[in-house]
């Protein structure tokens, strides 16, 4: 039997994650999600810095991380240098304090290329996911699971599906873009 709604549910976790990428980019303001793509090299393994630290953000352009382990304070620094962030951490004891600077408008144009290759990306799993399920339609059609009129009608429900994710995706690529360009 065919069941739409495991493709449907595959779309959402593939939008999830381009949901999480496009969090973890820089925008100009701070953002604790920021740090999420950053994995600090500590107890033998690679973990985020939410694991090892409070995250907030007292000011529109302050991230500050409250260390719980002291002996944690340097490995959470080098690996947020180590980063792509761009960002300069300042120690205070147990305290890293991550001053977000303006984005340069270099930076930015970068950044609508980035977010639109995300977004390319997510919608091609997307369709991937489509076809998968339009050839599991197929194959049950063969082996006479089901019939032409059963076929034609979850093709359309897994059209559907994905041209509402695909809709939701222009909609976020273009909102993040938005955001990314307005100083």
């Amino acid at each position: 039997m065919f069941e739409e709604t495991k493709y449907n549910n595959k779309m959402l976790k593939t939008y999830e994650v381009f949901q999480q990428e496009l969090g973890s980019l820089r925008t100009g303001r701070a953002n604790a999600n920021m740090l999420d793509i950053v994995k600090v090299d500590v107890y033998g393994q690679k973990m985020p810095i939410n694991q090892l630290a409070s995250i907030t953000t007292p000011e529109p352009r302050t991230i500050n991380i409250q260390v719980w382990d002291l002996s944690n304070v340097s490995l959470i620094d080098s690996a947020i240098k180590k980063s792509e962030l761009g960002l300069n951490p300042q120690i205070d004891g147990q305290l890293i304090r991550l001053p977000v600077p303006d984005l340069s408008e270099e930076r930015r144009i970068e950044m609508k290329k980035i977010i639109k290759s995300m977004g390319e990306k997510c919608k091609v799993s997307i369709r991937n996911i489509r076809r998968e399920a339009n050839d599991d339609l197929k194959k049950l059609l063969k082996e006479k699971e089901i019939s032409e009129d059963d076929l034609k009608k979850n093709e359309k429900i897994i059209q559907v599906y994905t041209d509402d994710k695909i809709k939701i995706i222009d909609e976020r690529v273009t909102n993040k873009e938005n955001e990314i360009m307005t100083i």
